[in-house]
């Protein structure tokens, strides 16, 4: 049963707006007394830049999918699988930074409060380690009524928000001199207008953190209520959601940055300050008290916490829809509970790495998060410029570049961010080659679909007794060559004269993809009958193949190969890259696998 987008909005919002507890002081870090013009670039390239991408986003893949599904289509076969492969290491290191910054933050909203035990000053890593530690331990005994809990949780920080920024904007607005002596700061530090903006534009691309959210609340989409068969319903209720969300985050940064800019001395946001990842806290504790102050800070570790849990479940719905599907995870990954272990072992040692420090892994994040809305505003791009909208390809590319720009600049800014999102890419490609290796004799159709003239002919020739198949690589396809064919394998396999043959004929449709249902037809050419088959594998789709034939006619169907000459690891690679190599063997060890009983196992033949 779906739920109401404002309510699921809250989910995505777990990641979205709790980025308020570590962001206005990441921004004063990265833009001093200019924190608030590059804000306010932040907020226009969301508002008119990622917003419209993920907007289309959402309505071409009403399910979901999100961007990487879109250039899996964009880009079909090897190279868009090894794209999508590099795509999922960016996404795997913004979700796992997501849940090791939001336990570092949270952590520090813990320490810096007054009222924490004096025994946990100075236990940083072991607090945030903790934190990790119940994450895990929540998915591992389920995670159940999230929407609800998260409804809670970002209606009570939002409201404690309002009234910090509030509290603030106020005192702002009653000492005149505040104002003046950042404009002081301004024009002493920047002679003009325009270099104030150059440098807004080189150090915006620091806080990258306020754009997290986009591909969660695409992910989200569905959970979002709508009528039966009425997919125009989600699509809606998804693009309130984004429109939404992006509205309340716009106006939080904008004012958070300009109250964290003009009210927190310099000095506090440096490690070891009150206001180091946590200016809004220090806002709250000094303008509305240590208990307003703490309640702030138990909302906001709740929150960190909890978003720590939202990008968990990203990647628990990211891993099992690619990688199995690919053949380059093992089936254990569609289950729930290793997979948290693994992921929280993860956790574990990029924490570690890190020194549980919020500002070291702001750039490992913000490399994540941009990679993402980057290839997102690439697939809308191609998207509409498929579709011939020629304006918006316009629109769409020109807000790429923008993308493409901030990202760069990111990375050479924070080349630790890359260099972690790079051992991510390097670890998936790794592991996935190896798994598509240990995986390669496994049946890998997911059904076989039959024509009835494909039926017909398999009743016929189970109707005289053994049923006789023929692997053929088409030629020519002329009467000679099924002729000669025949002959040859009557001659060498001694099958009688009398008995009936079907030739059996594999298309390799897509080699990369592992899984796919096969399709069978019947075809008569020259008065020989003969199966044409779709499939990923030549080996595979034979197999396949002849285990459907035993299973409808209750008997066991033999096969006829000849050997090809060649190197055995040329046709080990041709076989993982290209579904073809040495069939014979390929096809009798796949049909061991699938059936460990010999009795009951179509038989193969080698000539």
């Amino acid at each position: 049963m779906g739920r109401p987008w404002w309510q699921v909005m809250c989910l995505t919002g777990l990641d979205y707006f709790s980025t308020l507890g570590y962001q206005p002081g990441i921004a004063v870090l990265a833009a001093g007394a200019v924190a608030p013009i590059a804000t306010v670039l932040l907020v226009a390239l969301t508002l008119f830049g990622a917003l419209p991408v993920y907007r289309w986003v959402a309505r071409e893949s009403p399910h979901g999918q999100g961007s990487i599904a879109m250039l899996e289509r964009i880009l079909p076969k090897w190279h868009g699988k090894l794209f999508v492969l590099v795509l999922l290491g960016f996404a795997a290191t913004d979700f796992i930074i997501t849940i090791t910054l939001s336990a570092a933050d949270a952590t520090a909203h813990v320490l810096e409060n007054p009222y924490a035990p004096a025994a946990l000053h100075g236990h940083q890593m072991g607090v945030t380690l903790v934190l990790l530690a119940l994450l895990g331990a929540v998915f591992l005994k389920g995670f159940r009524e999230a929407i609800t809990i998260a409804v809670v949780l970002v209606g009570v920080y939002l409201t404690l928000n309002a009234v910090v920024v509030g509290a603030a904007l106020t005192h702002i607005a009653s000492t005149p001199h505040v104002v003046a002596d950042w404009r002081h700061t301004l024009l002493t530090q920047y002679p003009s207008p325009l270099a104030m903006a150059a440098v807004a534009l080189l150090v915006f691309p620091r806080l990258a953190l306020g754009l997290s959210g986009f591909e969660t609340g695409v992910a989200v989409m569905p959970l979002i209520r709508a009528r039966p068969g009425e997919i125009e319903d989600r699509i809606r209720g998804a693009h309130r959601l984004l429109t939404t969300a992006a509205l309340i985050m716009s106006g939080f940064l904008i004012a958070s940055s300009i109250a964290t800019t003009l009210l927190i001395p310099r000095h506090e946001f440096n490690p070891g300050g009150r206001a180091y990842g946590r200016a809004l806290a220090y806002l709250a504790h000094e303008y509305l008290g240590s208990i307003f102050g703490t309640v702030y800070d138990v909302s906001t570790v709740l929150i960190l916490w909890f978003a720590g849990a939202s990008a968990m479940a990203g990647l628990l719905n990211l891993i099992p829809r690619y990688l199995p599907r690919y053949g380059m995870a093992p089936e254990w990954t569609r289950a729930l509970r290793p997979l948290v272990l693994v992921l929280t072992t993860i956790a574990f040692l990029v924490t570690y790495v890190f020194r549980a420090d919020v500002n070291a892994q702001g750039g490992a994040y913000a490399t994540g998060v941009l990679v993402l809305i980057t290839s997102a505003a690439v697939a809308v791009t191609l998207s509409v410029r498929r579709r011939r909208h020629h304006r918006l390809t316009v629109a769409f590319g020109l807000v790429t570049l923008i993308f493409v720009y901030t990202t760069i600049a990111n990375i050479i800014e924070r080349p630790d961010g890359v260099k972690i999102a790079s051992l991510f890419i390097a670890g998936i490609i790794t592991f996935s080659v190896l798994s598509r290796i240990l995986r390669a004799t496994e049946l890998r159709a997911t059904g076989v679909e039959m024509d009835d003239l494909a039926r017909q002919f398999i009743e016929d020739a189970a109707a005289y007794g053994e049923i006789h198949l023929i692997a053929n690589e088409p030629d020519a396809r002329d009467e000679a060559e099924y002729r000669e064919k025949e002959a040859e394998e009557r001659r060498d396999h001694h099958i009688p004269e009398e008995a009936p043959v079907l030739f059996v004929e594999v298309q390799v449709t897509d080699p990369s993809e592992f899984e796919a249902p096969l399709r069978v037809r019947g075809e008569e050419r020259y008065g020989y009958r003969i199966l044409r088959v779709e499939g990923t594998s030549i080996a595979n789709a034979i197999a396949a193949l002849m285990l459907a034939v035993r299973d409808m006619t209750g008997k066991t169907p033999h096969i006829y190969f000849n050997w090809t000459e060649g190197n055995p690891l040329v046709f080990l690679l041709r076989y993982l890259l290209f579904g073809a190599g040495e069939i014979a063997p390929l096809t009798r060890e796949i049909l061991r696998e699938a059936e460990p009983d010999y009795r009951r196992r179509p038989m193969v033949h080698v000539g």
